[in-house]
């Protein structure tokens, strides 16, 4: 296939220097993780930064965007500042969920980054209830929703392929083939392995791109969003790519052998994007170096904003629970914590720094619990005063 012709040369410094800040940006995350900084799972999504950035720049400002747990840089792209991504993975308050996504569930609705999901499969019927409503508002906003090969064998991906076709939905689901599905090859776990092809037989016709190319990436999305929008129906894209770390930083990668990892390597769309630009005069090789020092100055800011953050106070671990107070009679989150239990939502207004000094913490939680000293008040006679 004919190289596609490079963007104008200001986009493609931008799309060089934001490859350039998720892969530095991955590799501290990495660091960070070994050191007991950021807890739970972390995917990395190094190697798969042309999939990221071909595809995320070919959406518009109002379109929607919706990934899975490898969702660091989809984030970045979009807009969020590293600083907030880091936070989050930190798991700080100034992070953009305020610490409680981590790594697996990044959000930003101020970018229409409408979140990784740690279900594999799981953004699919999401996304197709974006396209919902933005058919049912009658607006032209376009969901892109990415995932991995293995959630093509999902219930989910069925089911919603199905809908999409049958409603029209404007979605572009890209399947991000990056050969794998957690340690399991693609021709071991799916009976085709042309992935493009899996929606036809629910109606959404396929498209392909090498996804280690952000110019080829960006154009074939470009055009399935333009098809999902002007046409008003759905278009799975196949982007073929690779990641050259494991599947999350817990894998001990047995699954694949050395030499088939370099030769991935060689197509490593950072060294082989910057390479093009040089090679036709858009940037120096002095150029080439100053934007992967800017990308680390950046990454190395983030990391200090984040080990400056706070840790989200003990009293917030109710805050933005979905369902509080009266609405449900009888029940409601409890907390155990401390000598008398008591309603996981008055814990804020429990914290020591809204209390007198001459009140304790432990008589305020009893005088909330409704303890009294008389044996009465705990959650089985609060259960059951709910229901009278």
């Amino acid at each position: 296939m004919a190289e596609r012709q490079l963007p104008a040369p200001d986009d493609a410094r931008e799309w060089l220097s934001t490859m350039l800040l998720i892969r530095r940006f991955e590799e501290r995350a990495g660091e960070m993780y070994a050191k007991a900084k950021i807890g739970g799972f972390l995917h990395l999504a190094i190697g798969e930064e042309a999939t990221i950035l071909g595809s995320v720049r070919a959406m518009r400002d109002e379109d929607y965007l919706i990934s899975t747990y490898r969702s660091h840089g989809h984030a970045l792209v979009r807009g969020t500042h590293p600083n907030a991504v880091m936070a989050e993975l930190f798991g700080r308050v100034d992070g953009c969920c305020r610490g409680r996504g981590g790594s697996m569930h990044m959000f930003d609705l101020s970018k229409r980054f409408m979140g990784g999901y740690g279900i594999v499969g799981g953004n699919l019927p999401l996304a197709a209830g974006m396209g919902l409503a933005s058919d049912y508002l009658g607006t032209q906003d376009v969901t892109l929703c990415q995932f991995g090969d293995g959630a093509s064998n999902q219930g989910t991906f069925g089911e919603t392929m199905n809908l999409a076709a049958l409603w029209k939905l404007p979605v572009v689901f890209m399947v991000t083939n990056n050969q794998y599905g957690m340690g399991t090859a693609l021709e071991r776990h799916s009976a085709v392995t042309d992935l493009q092809r899996k929606g036809e037989g629910f109606g959404v016709p396929g498209m392909e791109c090498d996804g280690m190319d952000p110019v080829d990436t960006y154009e074939v999305t470009r055009e399935a969003l333009r098809i999902a929008r002007e046409e008003r129906r759905p278009i799975l894209v196949e982007a073929i790519t690779y990641r050259f770390r494991g599947h999350s930083m817990a894998d001990p990668e047995e699954y694949r052998t050395k030499e088939q990892v370099e030769e991935w390597r060689r197509r490593d769309p950072i060294e082989t994007f910057g390479a093009r630009l040089v090679a036709e005069g858009v940037i120096g090789e002095d150029e080439r170096a100053r934007l992967d020092e800017e990308a680390v100055r950046r990454v190395d800011e983030a990391v200090r904003f984040a080990d400056a953050s706070a840790h989200p106070a003990p009293e917030s671990l109710y805050d933005d629970i979905y369902v509080l107070g009266g609405q449900v009679r009888g029940w409601w989150s409890l907390d155990e914590r401390t000598p008398s239990p008591h309603r996981g939502e008055d814990e804020r207004g429990m914290a020591p720094a809204d209390l007198g000094a001459e009140e304790p913490y432990e008589a305020a939680v009893r005088s909330m619990a409704g303890d009294t000293g008389s044996g009465g008040g705990g959650p089985a006679d609060a259960a059951q005063e709910g229901e009278d």
